[in-house]
Formats: C-alpha cells, sequence, structure tokens
C-alpha cells in the first residue's frame, strides 16, 4: 500500500495497514455514500449493527435534545432520568423473565461481556458459592475483544496472538447443522450433554455458561437444532450455573424476535431425565442477556447487561454494591439514543419487518432471494434467521471441501461486491478455525424489497466473477 510522503501510515490507527479504506461520508436508509460520491448498499448492516439504517433525524434530536440538557454525569455521583428510563424500558422488551430486574449499561458489547462475567461470579459469591468461577463456552464462537471476553471465546484467528494472555476455562462444540458433529442423530441433546461433561470436569468451579443463541461472524449464523437451548437451561438448573445470552448480534430485533433465544423458548425438551411437567414449558429463558449493537443501532456507542431478578437481587440483598465500574456507563447521550432507537424500532414495527416466517415482511424477501445463491457453484450452505445470514462458500459441494484459506475466497467476494456498490461481511474459518469461507449478512430492517432484491443480485454476480477467476 502506498502512503503519502509526509507520513507513512494514516494518523488514525487502520484495521488493516494493508488496506485502503474509502472515506464515508453520508448514510441514508440502506445506503453509505462515499466522498467520491460513489454509494454502497449496506448488506452486512455495518457488522450487524444497523438494524435501524442510517440518517435517521429522530435519533439524532433525541441525542442533540439531551446534549443541550446534560452531557455527561458520572454514575458514582448521579443518577439520570434518561439512564433509568431507558433500563425500565428495555426490561419490558426482555419480556416477563426479566420483570424486576435491572440494566448495567455499558459502551459495547466487550465491555457488556466483560460486565456479565463479573456479574456471574459475584452472583455465585453472594449466594455462598464462593467456589464458583469458572465459565464454560464455545468453541468457534467470539464475545468480544476484551481479554475477559476473548478468553470465553472460540475464534481461533482472533485468539491466537492473545492465547499466553487469556485466563482459560472449558470450550465446548457449537452446534453447526451444515456440518453436525454428530451426524444429525438426536444431535441437540448430544450437543448440551457436552455442556454437562464440561461441569463435570470443573469439579464444582463452574460459575455460568455463556454462548450465542444464534452464532454471529465467527460461524455466520448457525442457528442451533430445535430443543438445544431448553436442555441447556435444563442443565445449567441442575448444576447451579448462570445462563448468559450473548445477543450483542443477535438482540433488539435482528432475528424478527425481541431477542433470539425467543425462537426455542416454548419447544419440547429433549432429555429423558427431564420430567415430563416441564415439557413446553415457555420458561426457557437465559438468566443475563447481553446487548449492544442493534442497541443503539450505530447512532452512539452502547452495550447492556440485561439482568433478571434473581440475579440482581443476590447482590442487592447481599453486599449490596457490584463492584465494577466504566467510565462511561450509563452515558447519558449513548442512552438517549439507545432510548430513541428502541422507540423507533416499535413505531416502525422493524421486528415483525425482520421476523422471516411473517409472509412479505422484508425478512420473507431477503431469505427468499439468498435461497436462490444456493444453485451458484461454490456456495455449499445459505442459513440463517430474520434479518442474519450466513452464506458459506466451499470448493467441493459434494465433500463439503472448503477452499485453501490461501485463496482467500470470502474476502474476493467481499471485494467484487464493493466494487459493485454491496457491503458484506467476510469471513474465513468457521470450519476448524482455519479453514472455511462464509459471508455475514444483516441488512437494516428499513431496506426495501427492491434494495434487497437488487442486492443479491449484485452479490450472485460477484460470486460468479471469482468463481470464474
Amino acid at each position: 500500500m502506498h502512503f503519502p510522503a509526509h507520513a507513512s501510515w494514516p494518523a488514525a490507527f487502520p484495521r488493516s495497514f494493508r488496506k485502503q479504506y474509502p472515506r464515508a461520508v453520508r448514510g441514508e436508509g440502506a445506503w453509505i455514500h462515499d466522498e467520491h460520491g460513489k454509494r454502497y448498499l449496506d448488506v452486512a448492516g455495518s457488522a450487524a449493527v444497523s438494524f435501524l439504517g442510517h440518517g435517521d433525524r429522530a435519533i439524532a434530536r433525541a441525542m442533540a435534545a439531551q446534549l443541550a440538557d446534560i452531557e455527561f454525569a458520572h454514575t458514582s455521583q448521579f443518577a439520570t432520568a434518561v439512564a433509568e428510563d431507558f433500563a425500565r424500558e428495555l426490561l419490558e422488551f426482555a419480556g416477563a423473565p426479566f420483570s424486576g430486574g435491572a440494566v448495567y449499561f455499558t459502551s459495547g458489547g466487550s465491555e457488556a461481556v466483560e460486565t456479565a462475567l463479573k456479574l456471574a461470579r459475584q452472583f455465585q459469591a453472594e449466594s455462598g458459592h464462593d467456589e464458583r468461577y469458572q465459565i464454560v463456552s464455545r468453541h468457534q464462537s467470539y464475545h468480544g475483544a476484551t481479554l475477559g471476553a476473548m478468553a470465553v471465546s472460540g475464534n481461533l484467528r482472533r485468539r491466537k496472538p492473545y492465547l499466553p494472555m487469556l485466563r482459560e476455562f472449558r470450550h465446548i462444540n457449537t452446534p453447526y447443522c451444515y456440518r453436525c458433529a454428530y451426524g444429525c442423530d438426536n444431535c441437540a441433546a448430544a450437543h448440551a450433554r457436552e455442556l454437562e461433561i464440561a461441569i463435570s470436569e470443573s469439579d464444582g468451579a463452574a460459575a455460568a455458561f455463556i454462548c450465542e443463541p444464534i452464532s454471529g461472524a465467527t460461524l455466520g449464523a448457525a442457528a442451533p437444532p430445535d430443543g438445544y437451548l431448553q436442555e441447556i437451561r435444563r442443565i445449567c438448573d441442575a448444576h447451579g450455573l448462570l445462563w448468559i445470552a450473548d445477543e450483542v448480534m443477535t438482540g433488539c430485533g435482528r432475528t424478527g424476535r425481541n431477542f433470539a433465544w425467543e425462537h426455542w423458548k416454548t419447544l419440547p425438551t429433549l432429555s429423558l431425565a427431564t420430567p415430563a411437567s416441564d415439557k413446553g414449558r415457555a420458561t426457557v429463558a437465559p438468566d443475563i442477556i447481553v446487548a449492544g449493537k442493534g442497541l443503539a443501532a450505530g447512532y452512539a456507542p452502547l452495550g447492556a447487561v440485561i439482568a433478571s431478578r434473581r440475579v440482581v437481587e443476590a447482590i442487592a440483598v447481599g453486599s449490596g454494591s457490584f463492584i465494577h465500574g466504566l467510565t462511561y456507563n450509563a452515558h447519558p447521550v449513548s442512552v438517549a439514543a439507545g432510548r430513541a432507537v428502541l422507540n423507533r424500532i416499535r413505531e416502525l414495527r422493524l421486528v415483525q419487518a425482520a421476523d422471516s416466517n411473517n409472509t412479505g415482511s422484508l425478512a420473507a424477501e431477503f431469505a427468499a432471494a439468498l435461497r436462490t445463491l444456493r444453485d451458484c457453484d461454490f456456495v455449499g450452505d445459505v442459513r440463517g434467521l430474520g434479518l442474519l445470514w450466513g452464506v458459506e462458500f466451499v470448493a467441493d459441494r459434494q465433500s463439503k471441501a472448503p477452499f485453501d484459506p490461501s485463496a482467500g475466497f470470502s474476502a474476493r467476494v467481499f471485494e467484487a461486491a464493493q466494487r459493485r456498490g454491496v457491503l458484506v461481511y467476510p469471513m474465513q474459518g468457521c470450519v476448524d478455525g482455519t479453514r472455511g469461507d462464509h459471508l455475514l449478512l444483516a441488512p437494516p430492517a428499513v431496506t426495501l424489497p427492491d434494495e434487497i432484491r437488487d442486492g443479491v443480485a449484485e452479490l450472485r454476480r460477484a460470486i460468479q466473477e471469482v468463481q470464474a477467476s
């Protein structure tokens, strides 16, 4: 890459020194415009952030109004009405299992995961289980860039440079139906059984289990088989673990539910050990939800930990203090942005728009368009829910053999799509952490049906261009 003579690299630290990035200057709806006047259809939703699209004036006005009142007050000294009001609204949005709970606001998803891990540990200590401190998580997962969040992540490529710095606990496999480790033979129960084994191997030290209800970028919208999450709930209850649902990418309407775990809350249980009276009960809720990305939809940095009543109660009636703090937690302007986003999601009925089971919805249009990609020679799988989908590429469809990582297939598709004015999210490593190419697709819920169809058509042309080369 060529740098200007007066500097050897950009002053603003880039994601890669080997790429030249177009400068974004304006956003409108599902489109981003660069400094040269080229516009890009944001089919990636800016890494599954922009659920509401770009340039919503109502949100800008809400943020400006909050700035005019007070821009910042440290939470060790003050509370603010906007944080308390949004917390109540977010608990209502999370549903009955979180009635009487509380929300801890952060500056983003990684901070929110860190907060949730600490909260789970303190919950166990305050509940009389000081021996419980380990967090069980999953391979091929991603929970954030901070060291604690990275330790419970399973994304090999992102973890590898920092392994000497990480405090590691047990990881189990993530359900991945396209390449099912159990051959789809009662695989939901088999995958859940891995959690039970990991808990047993911890010798009573396991405090919580964290997972993405639907995999994010690392596996490209891989949904679990029916019944998996209900069995996870049963196992956590049986062994005294908290279940943390990382909904940073999947929450706030993205999959056609307020939060993605709700897709499986009424499924029948799988285990013969589960009482028959429990079958079909709608109580398969996590103890803690971690939210981010779509929470403020990119209008401000914002994350949240939504804790159920029993988690909050253990600390409120115990020591009375959560030993944790962030300078910008519950920042008034960010929280005002989140509150305005939630209001717009409700006004525009965007959760319904993101429901791919809702005939005529944007998500149904998107699913139908994406499924046509299955006839492309190198497309092995198209999977997802709502407005969160993955397209996996293979060198051979019959054997499902992945491309050699050096081919950079998904990155080349990204580049070809970008030249055509379509933004997608390329990833590599879905098969084993190194091999396997896929795209994550997560368009704004305000995208127009014609834009969706045109965007997928351009993506097809990009795939065909890379195939031909």
